[in-house]
């Protein structure tokens, strides 16, 4: 039980990687405010989160939009008096389309921008005056190894991925002080609803063969990292990417 009575936020808790996270974080004690765009699928996670024996909070939030990330994170103080962390999960990914970078189109990069920088921004702003506050606080953005290995025809994608590796180690310097410790996770492809879609099945054996543990990659097998960064027992670890790709990308 190392999130015994903590209360977490995860963005993108709707499926994939969040809801896995949603999931673990209840059966490690803590209580979890789901964040998602589409309301079924939170509330579905946090129907599961209470049949764990936790309290859930079902937000629909869109987190590239400041009126919603600030109503999300009052909402979670008022209602279970505290916010000891956050997980930034949501991010464009799924439907995303590969091309080359001239093709492009603006709307393209501001959409991703929008969410995978701007609103991990947000959140981090939104939580900040109640963590500080408390005196303590786990902030965990999840970034990509595309970030150290680089990702033809998804530039804005790896790009936007980048830029969550250089918030954290900035964030991290800015809010030592206030006891509050910024890490970042950086997933390989990994077998969700979303990574299935990605690519061929040779694509996919391709991805597998480059790691030194040949075998795909599974959302479980992002937990124990995250988990042990929102714990206690990160304490004095922060600014930190932590790659979780079975060994392709090596830094």
């Amino acid at each position: 039980m190392r999130l015994k009575d903590k209360t977490a936020i995860i963005t993108g808790a709707g499926r994939g990687i969040g809801k896995e996270i949603a999931l673990t974080f209840a059966r490690e004690g803590a209580h979890i405010a789901a964040v998602d765009l589409t309301l079924p699928e939170i509330e579905a996670t946090a129907a599961e989160v209470q049949a764990l024996g936790r309290r859930a909070l079902a937000i629909k939030a869109d987190v590239s939009k400041w009126d919603d990330v600030e109503s999300m994170a009052n909402l979670v103080n008022k209602q279970f008096g505290k916010i000891d962390v956050l997980v930034n999960n949501a991010a464009v990914w799924a439907g995303l389309k590969g091309k080359p970078f001239y093709q492009i189109s603006e709307e393209e990069w501001d959409r991703l921008m929008a969410v995978n920088v701007k609103g991990l921004f947000f959140c981090c702003k939104s939580v900040f005056p109640f963590m500080k506050d408390q005196g303590k606080g786990k902030i965990v953005n999840i970034s990509s190894a595309v970030h150290f290995i680089g990702a033809p025809f998804l530039v804005h994608y790896a790009t936007s991925k980048g830029g969550v590796v250089a918030f954290t180690r900035s964030l991290a310097k800015e809010l030592g002080d206030y006891k509050i410790n910024v890490n970042a996770v950086a997933p390989g492809i990994t077998m969700t609803e979303a990574g299935k879609e990605k690519g061929t099945k040779e694509m996919h054996e391709m991805f597998v063969s480059r790691r030194a543990l040949k075998r795909p990659q599974e959302p479980e097998d992002l937990m124990g990292v995250i988990t042990f960064l929102s714990s206690d027992e990160s304490d004095f670890i922060t600014g930190q990417t932590i790659v979780v790709d079975g060994g392709v990308a090596l830094h």
